[in-house]
């Protein structure tokens, strides 16, 4: 079967390193692919190369007639339309764009009124209403750039279930591994210019790519043993004939160049994070404290000890309070009520999740320095600016370029650059994996494992959040806030079950039906969804049944004692049976209530 969308031999910037080398690429409908790459790999733009949006230097473009390819760009625009819905609704063509009843429909899962103003949406909003607007024509193929950048994680879920039932080929660049291993079967790797595809999903991608890098480091040995030997010949030619083989030089010095580019374009940060001094045993000790803001409650009777060296995640939907505890439990904020002690010594860090450091009009090197030269300080020792960014996988030419021109992914970078350089033993992240390439999640892993002080972390990346904190505190609606031990997997397994379900599908199944009657549309529910809605009371009995079973099974109390793997396994299945639960009867109230609005 021919490629929906295909790219031939695309190249993009001129020098030695440029930036897309000979890139061949084909999609079709039924590729789940993600891309992945260092930040200023070039993703964004092949994307939008793919998207018809940027004209590279050279190679074709070759889009099937009648193909609908829709882009989400990485910083949604809404523009100046009056409501979300005429937003949605230029992913209509223009002949269709008074069909209301697919823009509420394309909107449902994201849970937006379409009558608001898109100008006073938050950043998680905007993406929300941008990801309705690539939905709603039913595209062939997908290219979604960061679409889960701010996101909380209720609506990556959501958006992963849309992906899940979507009919068509989609390509996704995203940090998230979680999201990214649920997602993907194919998956492509920008690196130094070049585009390399592995058919298979990004939980293979660490395993191929260190295979690669392995068999480049072969390559590289062979070729300084081949340089070593030549350059011997070379000394000894000299002396010894007044001729030279001025072909073999130049490939001598060709070879050298190369191998140079390698070791420039190949680095690896090592930056370690400026140690503070010694803070208390508790850091933060908090007693039944609690927020409001007018009749809102955010938190309500909240109490923890946070120890020195304890690495703490706060998870929960946007617009939840997460940063407003944060500043709680730093001191930069009153609470109503309650108590809160900060212990002694304590020397914070902070990098926000809006990026409110960043002056556009400052240099890189002045923004790292304060102005201060071409120096700083990290852990007592004097680093020359350049040297330091190159730990953080910074060019060095990078030094005098405008923050104005980095991309999201290097301002994270240069904010945990600074960030890092400074001495601290309480350090406080909001977002801060935003915008960053995997590579550099790594990184920031590893110096945070080495951190000998205490960590406050706002995430919505489940992935990273398992691997780095020790604990989690969780909202969990009505000003609710609880700390569980372990990360986000630990949580969800602890966590209460989800209450049922209410039937608050039926007011959009109502306003779905409703304009699609003044449309003209069909009214009737299609094959599928009358199968699914016939179907599901027997397979919520089945599973209800099997929940009981999985209860009766986990009651034996010496059950964990003399078999920790069954117990294990147990609490994974009834984990995944209560999750499969709360879909089925999900999907059920919703088919229930579109019957209904349908026979009215």
């Amino acid at each position: 079967m021919p490629p929906l969308l295909a790219l031939d031999q695309i190249r993009l910037g001129h020098g030695a390193a440029p930036l897309l080398d000979g890139v061949d690429l084909a999609l079709g409908r039924e590729d789940r692919a993600c891309l992945v790459g260092r930040n200023g790999a070039g993703k964004s733009t092949l994307l939008k190369i793919a998207a018809g949006l940027v004209q590279s230097d050279s190679g074709a473009r070759f889009l099937q007639p009648g193909a609908k390819v829709a882009y989400l760009t990485q910083s949604p625009e809404l523009g100046t339309h009056d409501t979300i819905a005429a937003y949605v609704a230029t992913g209509l063509p223009e002949d269709r764009r008074h069909e209301e009843w697919r823009v509420q429909a394309a909107l449902a899962p994201f849970e937006l009124d379409p009558s608001r103003d898109p100008s006073q949406l938050s950043g998680g909003e905007a993406r929300r209403a941008a990801l309705a607007q690539a939905l709603v024509d039913a595209p062939d193929l997908l290219l979604l750039d960061e679409p889960t950048n701010h996101l909380d994680i209720a609506t990556i879920e959501t958006l992963e279930t849309a992906l899940n039932e979507f009919r068509g080929g989609f390509v996704v660049i995203s940090h998230d591994r979680a999201f990214l291993t649920r997602l993907t079967a194919v998956t492509l790797w920008l690196d130094r210019g070049r585009l390399r595809r592995l058919e298979s999903g990004f939980g293979r991608f660490e395993e191929w790519s260190e295979t690669i890098l392995d068999q480049e480091t072969v390559e590289r040995h062979k070729m300084d043993r081949k340089i070593e030997a030549e350059t011997k010949w070379s000394r000894e030619g000299i002396s010894a004939r007044r001729k030279r083989n001025q072909g073999r030089l130049r490939a001598l010095y060709a070879m050298r160049d190369e191998r140079r580019a390698q070791l420039d374009q190949v680095g690896r940060a090592e930056a370690t994070i400026a140690a503070g001094p010694r803070a208390a045993t508790v850091v933060i000790e908090a007693r039944h404290i609690a927020k409001r803001f007018g009749d809102r409650t955010i938190v309500s009777d909240f109490s923890t000890r946070i120890r020195r060296g304890d690495r703490v995640g706060l998870v929960g939907p946007n617009g939840a309070g997460k940063t407003t505890l944060l500043n709680m439990l730093i001191g930069t904020l009153e609470p109503d009520d309650g108590y809160m002690k900060l212990g002694a010594n304590l020397v914070v860090q902070t990098i926000d999740q809006h990026r409110a450091a960043l002056d556009p009009q400052r240099t890189v090197a002045d923004f790292l320095t304060d102005g201060a030269g071409d120096q700083l300080e990290v852990n007592g020792v004097k680093r020359h600016v350049v040297g330091y960014l190159r730990d953080f996988l910074f060019d060095g030419s990078r030094a005098q370029s405008p923050l104005s021109s980095l991309s999201g992914g290097e301002r994270g970078r240069l904010l945990l650059a600074k960030a890092l350089a400074r001495p601290s033993n309480l350090l406080v992240l909001d977002e801060p994996t935003n915008d960053l390439d995997l590579e550099t999640l790594d990184l920031l892993e590893e110096w945070l494992g080495a951190y000998d002080g205490t960590l406050l972390l706002v995430s919505h990346d489940r992935d990273f959040l398992d691997r780095v904190v020790t604990s989690t505190i969780a909202f969990e609606g009505d000003g609710r806030v609880a700390e569980y031990a372990g990360g986000w997997t630990d949580y969800t397994r602890q966590r209460p079950p989800p209450a049922p379900p209410e039937r608050a599908t039926a007011p959009v199944a109502k306003a779905v039906t409703a304009a699609a009657r003044e449309a003209g549309a069909p009214v009737k529910l299609n094959f599928t969804q009358k199968r699914d809605l016939d179907r599901l009371p027997a397979q919520i009995e089945r599973l209800a049944a099997e929940i009981a079973k999985l209860e009766t099974v986990l009651a034996d109390a010496d059950l964990y004692a003399r078999d920790p793997a069954s117990f294990q396994k147990a609490i994974d299945q009834l984990e995944a049976t209560r999750r499969k639960l709360a879909e089925a009867e999900e999907r059920w109230l919703e088919l229930a209530a579109l019957a209904e609005s349908y026979a009215r």
